[in-house]
């Protein structure tokens, strides 16, 4: 596997290009969630055509790098907040460890770098895991720390085929995976000669407010008996108590004929209704479950993203234009032996009902529960499995930036050193130039060994 190491200029503070307001913005009560209280790393790979690529090397002078600096400061602009510093509100402006951004227009951490390597050898297919990933971001200090530091640390290295990497560490309570969509485009679009962003950004972080007073009448069922105080167990669960560091970082890789066997072992009527998120997700919990060796007895936790931007949502209208947090996170709950006995479509079935209570109602009472939990996780992490459907991020041809299209990227590591707990799906194109689902998994050795061996066991085409 290729080696390098990245040439990096002094990080310098980008500000906006424009003066902007000078005020304070409070976040939504979905931005301020414990949970995301960290910063997400995500990169995108950019390539060029060869006859583009000499113009830009003979240039020299990292001319990418020079073209997005601009770009993002005439960004900043329009997403001001951004260029701020989060503080904690003073208990007189509706404190209690809320979150605002101090709209100080200090800037986002910009870095240029170099590195002797072509987009080639980084692998073809371009597929997770990255070589020398880490060498394609900035420093972002201590991820868990978000008060008083820039919302966002970009790299952009210009390497040697003319092709360049945007490496990023952006703070989850500013942007969803959706939201820094957005800003990036807008990015791309300043970069390649557009006057104003084609999407007009838009705060609004009052539409995620928690009601005074609160009611959590119709909070997701499988949270009430965490309310009820009925489920606080505390036992040992080996992916809290091993450390990170000792842990097995896997990405496994379902092309159309890995999902089509996976799809046969549904029942046919459920073949078409099924999406490929809701089953690769009850395969892995499943084969997960089973390498971790929990009691029969146990209950296991299963916890996915649902953005609410998506076609399924009657019940919420997002504006245009906002770059916020806009997701749940229903939960399921089964004893591992349910879960392993249980046919397939089962824990497809769970996980559409669970979606299907998200009403508005039942919005409404998750952001009041969600306010109240703001320091710290008031329910039980242990045996929790959560996942997030990122596949619309960084898919190729998604997004072009001047003269560079996006051919790959995500977000780089499993469980993103900050949580052991959850899997990201991404899109990638495969060795025969078809698409293909990339899903991330980190877990003990022992369990990788028997996790790796569960899913060979699912992907075994039936004679």
């Amino acid at each position: 596997m290729v080696a390098f190491t990245a040439r990096r200029s002094e990080p310098e503070l980008v500000a906006p290009a424009r003066p902007t307001p000078r005020e304070t913005k409070p976040l939504s009560d979905l931005d301020d969630q414990w949970t995301l209280r960290y910063y997400e790393t995500v990169v995108g790979f950019f390539r060029v055509s060869s006859k583009m690529a000499g113009l830009l090397l003979s240039a020299g002078d990292n001319v990418a790098a020079k073209v997005i600096r601009a770009a993002v400061a005439e960004a900043l602009v329009y997403y001001y907040p951004v260029a701020g510093r989060l503080r904690i509100l003073p208990a007189d402006c509706g404190g209690n460890n809320k979150l605002a951004v101090d709209c100080t227009a200090e800037g986002v951490v910009f870095v240029e770098a170099t590195a002797d390597v072509q987009l080639e050898e980084l692998g073809e297919p371009l597929l997770p895991p990255y070589p020398c990933v880490e060498e394609f971001l900035g420093d972002a200090g201590d991820t868990r720390a978000i008060l008083d530091k820039p919302l966002l640390f970009l790299q952009v290295t210009q390497l040697k085929c003319g092709g360049f990497v945007i490496g990023l560490h952006m703070c989850h309570c500013i942007f969803d995976a959706f939201g820094l969509l957005q800003f990036i485009k807008t990015i791309a679009d300043l970069a390649g000669g557009e006057p104003v962003p084609s999407t007009t950004p838009v705060w609004g972080r009052e539409f995620f407010a928690a009601r005074t007073p609160p009611s959590l009448t119709h909070v997701y069922p499988a949270y009430k008996p965490i309310l009820d105080s009925l489920d606080r167990n505390k036992d040992d669960d080996v992916m809290l108590t091993t450390p990170p560091e000792t842990m097995v970082m896997k990405y496994f890789n379902f092309g159309p004929k890995e999902i089509a066997i996976l799809r046969s072992l549904i029942p046919p009527h459920l073949i078409k209704s099924t999406t490929t998120f809701e089953l690769l997700t009850a395969v892995m919990w499943r084969c997960r479950t089973l390498a971790l060796g929990y009691e029969p007895d146990q209950q296991v936790r299963l916890m996915f993203t649902l953005n609410l931007r998506g076609g399924w949502n009657h019940e919420a209208t997002i504006p245009q234009g906002y770059y916020g947090n806009a997701h749940f996170s229903p939960l399921v709950v089964v004893t591992v032996d349910e879960l392993i006995r249980q046919p397939l479509a089962d824990t497809v079935e769970l996980m559409c009902r669970a979606k299907s209570n998200t009403t508005k109602e039942c919005m409404e009472s998750m952001v009041d529960l969600l306010a109240s939990w703001r320091e710290q996780p008031a329910f039980p992490i242990e045996r929790t499995y959560e996942v997030s459907d990122t596949k619309w991020v960084g898919g190729a041809g998604a997004l072009r930036c001047g003269v560079a299209e996006l051919v790959g990227g995500g977000t780089p590591f499993a469980g993103d050193l900050t949580s052991k707990l959850i899997s990201y799906h991404m899109k990638c194109k495969d060795e025969n130039g078809e698409d293909s689902i990339v899903v991330s998994m980190l877990l003990p050795k022992p369990a990788m060994e028997g996790f790796t061996k569960e899913m060979s066991f699912c992907l075994v085409e039936e004679p």
